[in-house]
This record gives structure tokens, sequence and C-alpha cells, in this order.
């Protein structure tokens, strides 16, 4: 696929959703599921777009950015290479001498070029993004229905947030397969608007962030794996907000949702359903004799075999003579004892 388009919005595209379109958004978001869609190639994604349209109407020359930045990017590459094999760069950097080490070296150069990029955008006006949001192919639906109405008609409505889509299933089927969402945001490099964006996803939806990407890292193939190794997001999420934070957000979330799952649920159903649900405890079999612990399971069988016979011979004899006593076919420790006649002298 070509990356300059993957980000483009599709024209007379049955899996894209506006205001303007005849079907309603719940009715489009039932029909029209990433678990059930299947990608032939022709429909790698549905899109829904939200209340507010990018607010930025300055032209941008994507064409231009795109090819400055592959131009920088593979340059990076070589220096890359080329640190890797120098021998006058050490592998580990010293207080004494002031060398700084191949990583420290490296480290440098790829955070040089970010900045590159960043003056690249800027420059063409290309600095559209949007943030990443990874879900598993079980729980996809819920959370793309989610974050789509919240677009529309949520709290997302009311940020800088202008568009969205997710990912369709792949044409053969993938092992825990993960499914891409992507939420667009018209300036990636407006730290306080992303970072509002970035609230809303953790503390109205619970999601798990993985960046901000700009459209511009996407055209030009930066991903977590190019041998240039700049980082392929613009933003890591703890760039934007301490771990702790993150934490909180998402913890009210949930907090909020068990609270309204136990409340919705009838009074009746749940007096009649038990707190705890209580395993049944399996049931001892009976045991006519003391377990042998060092016994093996065919000879417990044997044993168990043999007490059935022994039951059901008793049984039979019993209907043969009801005035015998005594069963024949029992078990010594099973015969009634006789009492002894006292000799009279």
């Amino acid at each position: 696929m070509n990356k300059e388009l993957d980000d483009g919005v599709p024209q007379e595209y049955p899996y894209f959703w506006s205001k303007g379109s005849s079907i309603t958004l719940p009715d489009f978001l039932t029909k029209y599921k990433p678990s059930m869609v299947q990608n032939d190639g022709t429909k790698p994604w549905i899109w829904v777009e939200g209340s507010n349209r990018n607010q930025d109407t300055s032209e941008s020359d994507a064409t231009a950015a795109i090819s400055e930045a592959a131009a920088l990017l593979k340059e990076v590459s070589q220096r890359v290479e080329e640190i890797k094999n120098d021998d006058s760069i050490p592998m580990r950097s010293s207080k004494k001498t002031g060398a700084k080490s191949k990583k420290d070296v490296r480290e440098k150069v790829q955070a040089d070029a970010a900045e590159k990029l960043k003056d690249i955008s800027i420059k063409h006006n290309y600095v559209c993004g949007k943030w990443l949001i990874f879900a598993p192919a079980d729980r996809v639906d819920v959370i793309w229905s989610k974050i789509a109405t919240s677009l529309v008609s949520g709290a997302l409505a009311s940020t800088c947030a202008f568009l969205t889509k997710v990912a369709t299933s792949p044409a053969t089927e993938t092992p825990h397969h993960q499914h891409v969402i992507c939420l667009y945001i018209p300036d990636v490099y407006d730290k306080d608007a992303v970072t509002d964006v970035m609230k809303v996803l953790l503390r109205n939806h619970g999601v798990n962030l993985s960046g901000v990407k700009s459209d511009l890292y996407t055209g030009i193939g930066l991903d977590s794996k190019h041998s240039s190794g700049i980082p392929s997001t613009v933003w890591k999420n703890t760039s934007l907000l301490a771990d702790s934070e993150i934490k909180d957000l998402k913890d009210a979330y949930f907090s909020e949702l068990n609270i309204a799952s136990t409340s919705t649920a009838k009074p009746d159903e749940k007096k009649d359903q038990p707190s705890i649900a209580a395993k049944k405890k399996p049931v001892p079999k009976k045991k006519t004799q003391e377990d042998d612990p060092f016994a093996s399971e065919d000879e417990v069988d044997a044993q168990e075999a043999e007490r059935k016979q022994k039951v059901q011979a008793k049984g039979k004899s019993g209907k043969r003579s009801r005035s015998s006593d005594i069963d024949v076919d029992a078990d010594k420790s099973d015969k009634p004892k006789t009492k002894k006649k006292k000799s009279t002298r």
C-alpha cells in the first residue's frame, strides 16, 4: 500500500461515515464491524469523521515534505551504519577521556534527525498525525464503536480530534491479531492539544495508547524497525503525562465502569445470585477398606472390581436361600460369629 495515501480520506468508499451519510452512525457501526470486515486489498480501513473537521484550512505540501524527509532518512541510516562500523568510536563511554560510546553518538544523530523532521513538517505545513491505539480481535468492535461514537457526539467531540479509522481483519487467520485504531489530530506538535485528547482516551475509554505518530512519518515509512533507529512516534505516553497520572485516569474509568455495571443489575438477580460461586466438592467413593498409599491405579481398580463381584454374589445368594445367614462368597470378616455352647459336666 502507498504509505502517502494511507492517511488520505477515501472518496466514495462504502466503509466511510460522515454526518452526510445516508445511514445513521449506530447502524453503520453495527453493519461494518472490524472483526467481520475482511481486507481483500480494497477495504483496509473503516472510517468515521467527527463533528469537528480539521480546522487547519491552510494548504500543505505533503509531496514536498515526504520527498525531503525521505532524503534525510536515507542519510541518517547511512550515518548509523558508519557509527556501527567505526572502530575509533568505543563501545563504552569514558569519563576520563570524555569519549562517547557508539550508543551515545548514534542517539545524538537520531535525536537531531527527529528535530529536522519536525522542521520539515512545519515548513511544509504537514503536521497532521494520529494517536495510535491497539485493540485485540475479541474486543476491537466494542472499543472502536465507543471511540467513533465519542468522536461524533461524546467527550472526544470537544477535543481537536476530527477523524478516526480502524484496521479491518486480515485476509487469512492470524493468531493474536491486533487491530490498530488511529485517532487523527490536526497538529502533532501542539503538546497541550495532544495531551487533552490523551486524557479523554484514558479517562473516558480506558484504552492502551501507543504514542503519537505524524502523517509524515507514515509517508516515509518510518516504523520501529527502520534502519535509521529514529523513534517512530513524535510523542511517547510518558513524554506527555507521568505514569502515575496515566494509571489514575485509567483506574477512574474502570472504577466507574464497575459501579455502572453493578447498578444496572436487577435487584432480584442480585438476590438470587451468590456473591461467590461455590465449587461443588467431589463426592469421595465409599471404600470398604483402607486405601493403600503405595498401590498402583491398576491394583486399586482390581480391588474395586473384586468388591463389586462380591456384592453382586451376595445378592444372588440371598435370593437363593433366605434362611441362610452366611454368604459363602463373602470375606471372612463378613461372616457372623456363632455362639459357643457351654459344656455341661
